[in-house]
């Protein structure tokens, strides 16, 4: 299925209109990750409709329908650039035409990653290598903050992880290495291509 098809199917529009959240090199160009490679993670990744998935830098909202769609999970977004946001708004409004039991599944927050709030709820927390690997340790340390708080196993989805995150993951944190998901056709040229996923329990 291609990335028009999918956006039809969902009736939201996140193929368009690419650009740099802005000129700050702690935050990466909004890139929204491919319908292919989504197919390729939930083949192979459990997700329940009892999970509440945090999405950092979720652009226009593609993953967060994207879940809500297959599995009718909570995901939560969270933008910083004013203009996806609203956007994600929009897609939000075009996506509930026909599934209006959907209203409190879908949340989108516009601030910064490190600004938002970690709910206790939360118990995953998808990346995109969406900002720099500074601004990953400081959500990374308000995961961790959360879970002194209230204790339950979480997990980390990272896409096209960088060096620095899963360095930073392995030596620096309590979270273990759970799954390798290598997207089919794509790894082989370029190691990136794939899906990461991390543990933590107390």
């Amino acid at each position: 299925m291609n990335e028009l098809y999918l956006d039809q199917l969902l009736n939201i529009n996140t193929r368009e209109g690419y650009k740099s959240s802005n000129d700050s090199l702690h935050y990466h160009p909004y890139e929204p990750t491919p319908y292919y490679a989504l197919d390729v993670l939930v083949q192979h990744y459990e997700v329940k409709q009892s999970d509440r998935i945090v999405d950092f830098g979720c652009g226009k909202g593609r993953l967060n329908f994207y879940f809500n769609y297959y599995f009718q999970s909570t995901v939560v977004g969270v933008e910083m650039n004013e203009e996806f946001y609203f956007q994600a708004i929009q897609n939000k409004t075009r996506y509930l035409e026909n599934r209006k039991n959907s209203m409190d599944s879908l949340l989108f927050h516009c601030c910064l990653a490190q600004e938002y709030q970690i709910n206790r709820l939360d118990n995953r927390f998808y990346f995109f290598n969406p900002f720099s690997i500074q601004i990953f340790m400081h959500v990374i340390n308000n995961i961790l903050q959360s879970l002194e708080k209230y204790e339950r196993e979480v997990e980390l989805i990272l896409y096209y992880g960088s060096k620095e995150y899963i360095h930073y993951l392995e030596y620096q944190t309590a979270f273990k290495l759970k799954d390798e998901i290598k997207i089919p056709g794509l790894s082989i040229k370029n190691p990136y291509e794939r899906f990461v996923i991390y543990h933590f329990s107390l």
